[in-house]
């Protein structure tokens, strides 16, 4: 029998300061890395979808945005899509641009499974590239 978890995940800066807050159900007991992160992100495009608020609140950054204080507002009014930025966030995961923790441990792999528990924590943090003169 397969158990649905309610995850809550924390982007995280790398002081420790929560940045943003969302909760995820999933439908599982264990999941991988990889589709965490798909599952997180569609999560986040979706309700953007929905709303349509002024600022787009998700892991990576959409095409044609800036970042602002909160999030990134795109340059025109659209729906974003799904399938894209979830591209965009794996590859972020694989070129060590977001870090995920899970109960404060870093995973190193986008195959490896996490065996979810009622107390599990997921951390996101975002690791900006230094800018060189």
């Amino acid at each position: 029998m397969t158990l649905a978890a309610t995850l809550t995940i924390r982007d995280e800066s790398a002081a420790g300061e929560t940045l943003l807050e969302l909760t995820l159900n999933v439908s599982a007991n264990r999941i991988s890395v990889r589709d965490l992160i798909r599952q997180r992100v569609v999560h986040e495009v979706e309700e953007y979808n929905q709303r349509k608020p002024a600022t787009f609140r998700g892991l990576v950054q959409p095409t044609d945005s800036e970042r602002t204080l909160n999030g990134y507002r795109l340059k025109q009014p659209r729906t974003i899509d799904a399938g894209t930025q979830c591209a965009k966030a794996i590859g972020a995961f694989a070129g060590n641009q977001i870090i995920v923790l899970v109960d404060d441990r870093q995973v190193e792999s986008l195959d490896e499974e996490i065996v979810l528990g009622p107390a599990t924590r997921v951390s996101f943090l975002r690791l900006t590239p230094l800018v060189g003169g």
